[in-house]
């Protein structure tokens, strides 16, 4: 299964001749119990990136992948673990059914407030009782309405995932078509894959981030360029910013265009239509650059432009958190946030090819994925009858430590054989320049 989904991947990055992939059953299992092929999903993740960038999927340490996908349990500040979750993201019970909300940034927050007539300064109790007199449809739409996050948990749809399904899960083009079958340019180092490339990193919260840390990690030389506005929570930015300088830059200043005049690659992680407002969409890039490789990553893919999301959101509406119902009347959720890093590691596969492909063959290459596509994908992997139980790992065998602005981080390490992470920087404080 693992590798069936592998191949799939490959054929996806329109790879010719095919990379060798070995098919005997590699060896364990990736331990991340559930009744969805989560842990499958993870370890084929994880073997693309391994794959595409020289290196070998049966050295993969199938305990090194389940911790990196629940990296932020294990994260720890001064000894201490942050908390990462908001009491105003979650499940809430409506009057007909059941909600699922984000609200771990303090504007989702208010939103959320706002769209259900709760005061500015009201909790996560006024927010129930208020959730408790709507529908838990009418309560999406006024959430959605005021700028909040907000989806119905509903069942899954068959169809309209095998529909999904019957797109690439990695959508490849070069200059606006797709590409035919090419030869795979081999890594100038083994060591660092992608050293020389620059990326200009226009992400945040988990999936984007983790592509872009991959990148890193691989030896790309990567610039998070974060809007001065929009703080990034400490915890995110050190659990997912190894490896990267961070800078703060209005999008519209001429320094962005400065940027990505240098840049080999941008990674695009926030709603579609917020970047094509200013004019930093795919095509519009491709037209000022043609040199770069634009990858796009979205909550619900191209087809939704305008709408939010993440994760947790997409687990509920797809129809995953019934699936994953601890009781069948409460639901639930997968053991890790496993679409946002499954899309991180495969985005960051497309990437990798895309660049070495254009150092042969030259053009603007544009790769993506969704949280939704690779949810149907999942849907679609064989299910498991019984659910495995939790099993204990030496999480201190997987760890690493750093010193970050005075304080004392450890994180889990990579999940990719052969390479270590370099420390996250303080979010925000380098200069936005290459």
């Amino acid at each position: 299964m693992p590798t069936s989904l592998l191949r799939r991947v490959l054929e996806d990055l329109a790879i010719a001749p095919p990379v060798e992939v070995d098919v005997s059953e590699p060896r364990g299992t990736v331990p991340l119990p559930s009744r969805l092929a989560t842990g499958e999903l993870a370890r084929s993740s994880v073997a693309a990136i391994t794959t595409v960038t020289g290196g070998d999927h049966r050295a993969l340490d199938t305990d090194r992948i389940a911790l990196a996908y629940r990296s932020d349990r294990f994260l720890t500040i001064d000894g201490s673990t942050p908390s990462v979750w908001s009491p105003f993201s979650g499940f809430w019970s409506t009057a007909d059914g059941w909600l699922r909300t984000h609200g771990n940034y303090p504007h989702h927050a208010a939103a959320l407030r706002r769209g259900l007539g709760v005061a500015a300064n009201g909790d996560a109790t006024d927010v129930s009782a208020a959730l408790a007199r709507i529908t838990a449809v009418d309560a999406a739409r006024e959430i959605t309405s005021a700028g909040g996050l907000a989806v119905v948990v509903e069942q899954e749809r068959p169809a309209v995932d095998r529909a999904l399904r019957t797109t690439a899960l990695l959508e490849v083009s070069r200059d606006g078509t797709r590409p035919s079958r090419g030869e795979l340019s081999s890594p100038l180092s083994l060591d660092a894959p992608l050293a020389g490339y620059r990326v200009l990193d226009l992400t945040r919260v988990i999936a984007g981030p983790v592509c872009t840390r991959t990148l890193a990690l691989l030896g790309a030389d990567v610039l998070r360029i974060d809007p001065p506005h929009l703080p990034e929570p400490e915890w995110q930015h050190l659990d997912t910013g190894h490896g990267k300088r961070t800078a703060l830059l209005d999008a519209r200043s001429p320094q962005m265009e400065e940027l990505l005049s240098s840049a080999d690659a941008v990674v695009l992680g926030y709603r579609p239509s917020s970047f094509a407002r200013l004019g930093l969409d795919p095509n519009a890039l491709a037209h000022r650059h043609p040199h770069l490789v634009i990858a796009q990553l979205s909550a619900w893919g191209s087809e939704h432009p305008d709408r939010a999301g993440f994760d947790s959101l997409v687990q509920a509406e797809s129809g995953i958190s019934w699936i994953e119902s601890p009781d069948g009347s409460t639901p639930g959720a997968l053991p890790a946030q496993a679409l946002d890093h499954s899309a991180g590691y495969l985005l960051a596969a497309a990437v990798s090819v895309a660049l070495r492909r254009r150092k042969l063959e030259g053009g603007s290459w544009f790769v993506s994925t969704s949280l939704r596509r690779i949810a149907a994908e999942l849907l679609g992997l064989p299910r498991h009858d019984v659910l495995a139980a939790e099993q204990r790992i030496d999480v201190s065998r997987h760890t690493t430590g750093f010193s970050v602005d005075g304080r004392r981080i450890v994180t889990v390490g990579s999940a990719i054989p052969g390479f270590e992470y370099s420390a996250p920087r303080p979010w925000g404080r380098d200069q936005p320049r290459w």
